[in-house]
């Protein structure tokens, strides 16, 4: 009986650990403003990103909304890895038109990342901007977070 007791509770623990490993949807947002650029711009533009990361397949999706930009947004994109106060490279491009071709809110899409790349998402090391062509190097952004 101690045998069959001592299976069954390796088995439950077991199970809770492999319970525990499963992949998991995340749902992130990012509050875009100028002031958030590194180094911040002027402007009255702003916007929200709303993501869901799927930790299992790495594919990342989302829905960004603008408004107020000093002209048509020519690029988006996540970039990373970087805290607030830093600039990254280009994770994924929040579009697939043509540099330069402008984007519409809102802008919706996905793309699939590496382990890497995943966990300086969910680490909240990645941010979302916009570039328009008076800031070319960005004019809104903001940080990915929960």
């Amino acid at each position: 009986m101690k045998t069959m007791t001592r299976i069954a509770v390796g088995s439950l623990i077991v199970a809770g650990f492999a319970f525990g490993a499963q992949a998991a949807e995340h749902k992130l947002k990012a509050a875009l403003s100028t002031g958030a650029e590194v180094p911040p711009v002027t402007g009255a533009g702003k916007g929200m990103a709303e993501l869901t990361l799927n930790d299992a397949t790495k594919e990342v999706s989302w829905k960004v909304t603008f408004e107020g930009l000093s002209g048509p947004a020519i690029a988006g994109h996540i970039h990373g890895p970087a805290d607030a106060t830093a600039n990254g490279g280009v994770v994924a491009s929040l579009s697939a038109s043509p540099p330069g071709t402008p984007l519409a809110s809102p802008i919706e899409g996905k793309a699939t990342l590496t382990d890497a790349q995943v966990a300086d998402v969910l680490a909240g090391k990645t941010y979302i901007n916009l570039h328009t062509m008076q800031n070319k190097g960005g004019e809104i952004r903001g940080q990915i977070g929960k």
